[in-house]
């Protein structure tokens, strides 16, 4: 076993403070977002794990892709019967977390789940390259599947049929807004005393913030 007691980083580039810090979490969102995606450090500042309870009461965590946020939360699209989408169906609540190491900060979102309109969805497939479209229906996700060929045998059947033809969304296949209802912002420190600020939705629907002990 490989001991990994004296792994260990000394974080001290930022603070986050209650008197510099925006009164709404969106707007905090988007300031440390833009910070994060105007690093050349960082290679995808939209990468974010989101974590859904499943039937056996236990969490799952995978990565994907945030392709849009606004003051109502955060939108990424997936299968729609994955195994996070056969999840959301049976709890529609999740965790988002974003963690961008060389700033030292990471953000976690528990959040309200529901899915997209069927135009909102219709017009970001759309937009996407043909080989991401056909990649949508070759892959019934989370199945089991025989092995590699399956999948790369439906792709070239696919690219001939749709070779002249636009590829329309398939209904399994959009996106969800996830409406945040806690928002904790986290910014290492020295001697692990980190800054932890979470912020609760209230019933009137403003904000509450609070520091956390780290």
């Amino acid at each position: 076993m490989e001991n990994l007691y004296d792994k260990r980083r000394v974080y001290e580039k930022f603070s986050l403070l209650e008197d510099e810090v925006k009164a709404n979490p969106m707007e905090q969102f988007r300031d440390w977002f833009l910070d994060a995606e105007q690093s050349d450090a960082v290679a995808e500042a939209n990468a974010m794990a989101i974590s859904t309870v499943e039937a056996d009461g236990c969490p799952r965590t995978r990565m994907v892709l945030l392709k849009a946020y606004t003051w109502e939360g955060f939108i990424f699209y997936t299968n729609y019967q994955s195994r996070k989408g056969r999840a959301l169906v049976g709890n529609a609540r999740a965790c988002l977390h974003f963690f961008w190491p060389v700033l030292e900060r990471q953000i976690i979102i528990k959040a309200e789940l529901e899915r997209l309109a069927e135009n909102l969805s219709d017009g970001y497939f759309a937009s996407r390259p043909k080989g991401s479209q056909l990649g949508a229906l070759v892959s019934p996700q989370s199945e089991v599947i025989p092995n590699r060929l399956f999948l790369e045998d439906r792709l070239r059947a696919l690219e001939e049929a749709y070779k002249d033809k636009v590829v329309e969304r398939p209904s399994e296949w959009g996106g969800y807004l996830a409406r945040p209802y806690e928002i904790e912002f986290w910014q290492g420190r020295p001697n692990r005393l980190h800054d932890r600020l979470l912020y609760s939705l209230q019933k009137d629907y403003d904000w509450k913030m609070v520091r956390l002990a780290p």
